[in-house]
């Protein structure tokens, strides 16, 4: 949709982030009456039912680093490396071959480092131009309203953070109809364990949870720690997006997609005629047909 175009579409909220982020991002839409859902906004994850850790918990000790920006010796940027450069986006050329088996880690509260470092970013929450809209088949979406570098963070996924039982309760009680928002993250450390994070922004959330899947998404889900164990899922633009585009990410957790029709069981872990699946209208060619579907939250034990 061009600029014109946006300017003549009803303005529903000025502000879906009630004042709690770096910049106000409108919600515009065609459809007279168009309302979106009630939620409480918080701009990070807050502790929910059963989670394991309380996310806003400091657990990490933090560098004594006496510069606005901490260098590569820094212990954080020690401790995994370097991540960011120095306007704050991914280190591109590190992108593909580092970055999908990697640790983030920032800095935190407890470091001496100012708030310009540059190993500060996800932390930070939106600084970004961006505008929720109504989108064809897909409900509401997000657009960029600037644009954004390859590499730049853009939000994170954030909401409340779910024990398993309370996750799998609240998708066994999901009605057909409903949007099933709950995003399961599962990390392979070393030890050969499984961590596993449960994120819910239905009823508590932020911009994120306007934001439609692509089975070739323009954004990247990594996950990022700063005080706490929980991880910020946040999401970095994958290439070059431009003003009007609108944004997506690819809610199996991968990117580049480059699966098809004939792996989808695959991908979801159901036949096609599950009635688990709901449909995908992100349009790509890549497209799958359905979007991804966990299983694990509807098995019962």
């Amino acid at each position: 949709m061009s600029e014109v175009a946006m300017q003549h579409a009803h303005l529903v909220v000025a502000d879906v982030c009630c004042g709690l982020e770096n910049v106000a991002i409108p919600a515009h839409s065609d459809v007279e009456g168009t309302l979106l859902s009630d939620i409480k906004y918080t701009p990070t994850n807050v502790a929910g039912p059963g989670a394991p850790t309380d996310p806003s918990e400091i657990m990490y000790e933090g560098c004594d680093c006496q510069t606005p920006s901490c260098s590569t010796d820094c212990p954080c940027i020690l401790r995994y490396g370097p991540t960011y450069d120095k306007t704050g986006c991914l280190l591109t050329e590190e992108l593909e071959k580092t970055f999908r088996s990697k640790p983030i880690l920032e800095c935190n509260t407890s470091c001496q480092c100012g708030e310009p470092c540059s190993n500060r970013v996800a932390q930070k929450g939106v600084s970004l131009k961006l505008e929720v809209f109504r989108a064809p088949h897909k409900g509401w979406g997000v657009r960029a309203a600037e644009r954004i570098p390859l590499g730049r963070f853009v939000c994170e996924y954030a909401g409340e953070v779910l024990g398993l039982e309370e996750a799998k309760k609240r998708t066994q009680n999901m009605k057909k109809e409903d949007m099933n928002y709950i995003l399961t993250l599962r990390e392979h450390v070393a030890s050969g364990n499984i961590i596993e994070t449960h994120i819910d922004p239905t009823y508590i959330g932020n911009v994120g949870r306007y934001i439609n899947h692509s089975c070739s998404p323009n954004l990247l889900m990594l996950p990022v720690r700063v005080d706490s164990e929980v991880p910020k899922l946040a999401l970095f633009a994958g290439k070059d997006i431009e003003v009007g585009e609108e944004l997506s990410f690819d809610y199996s957790g991968e990117y580049g997609n480059v699966v098809n029709q004939g792996n989808l069981q695959k991908v979801t872990g159901q036949s096609k005629d599950s009635s688990k699946l709901k449909p995908c209208f992100c349009g790509s060619e890549m497209c799958t047909g359905f979007l991804p579907f966990d299983p694990s939250l509807y098995q019962v034990h």
